[in-house]
């Protein structure tokens, strides 16, 4: 690899790093904010999406230099794509972290209503399992994205009974309707996380085994399970 490849894989590393640093803590914001209610919190979780969505431009643009200039292959192409797709993503976690600020001053304003989801299991699982995906791009290390697609069955559980919490909520007392929709909004902006957490721990078993395992993961789970020393 000639050095001047070497030094823009480095400083593209770097920016996807600022990247997943803004959008990690963009989402503790929106999951603090929605716990103690705070709208100005919340407020800076809306402003700082917009900062996000204009790194994710900036490193898609880094990528697309690097593939145009320098026609990477083998490895080096796979670390790019696996950066195209993972700044992708994260963008969107981004987005979903400010969905969930946007629900915070109406729940604040109508907060009578007993919380229909178990808010520290979900808020909790999800913020864990953004840092392992994370974690797991930065050591190249495929365990550990395994163990993040593994817990998506955590939050997809935990969605699910929120819906049937929200049903029995509005069946109770149609008047806090909308209280118990925002909720749900809530708990599916989660779940939605902990899909695209997901899917970032899928481009790492891309980069580093080159196998794409969206369609077949259980089986990909059990084969690099059983290769764990």
């Amino acid at each position: 690899m000639n050095a001047h490849l070497r030094k823009d894989l480095e400083k593209l590393k770097v920016e996807i790093l600022k990247v997943a640093t803004s959008v990690e803590e963009n989402v503790r914001k929106s999951v603090k904010a929605l716990r103690e209610l705070s709208i100005p919190l919340a407020n800076q979780v809306i402003d700082g999406d917009r900062i996000i969505d204009e790194m994710e431009i900036n490193t898609e643009e880094e990528c697309l230099k690097i593939l145009a200039l320098h026609q990477p292959v083998a490895s080096d192409l796979r670390f790019v794509i696996t950066v195209l797709k993972i700044n992708n993503e994260l963008e969107h976690i981004g987005d979903m972290a400010a969905n969930i600020a946007k629900r915070v001053a109406y729940i604040g304003k109508n907060s009578r209503v007993q919380i229909p989801m178990d808010l520290e299991k979900m808020t909790s699982r999800t913020v864990y399992m953004l840092k392992m995906s994370v974690d797991a791009f930065l050591r190249n290390d495929e365990f550990l994205a395994v163990g993040v697609c593994k817990d998506d069955s955590i939050v997809d559980e935990e969605n699910r009974l929120t819906y049937g919490n929200v049903a029995r909520g509005i069946e109770s007392d149609p008047s806090a309707a909308m209280t118990y929709i925002n909720y749900l909004l809530v708990s599916r902006a989660l779940e939605r996380i902990a899909d695209l957490c997901t899917n970032i721990a899928e481009d790492v078993i891309y980069m580093k085994r080159s196998m794409i395992v969206r369609h077949n993961l259980k089986e990909a789970i059990a084969k690099i399970e059983s290769e764990q020393p």
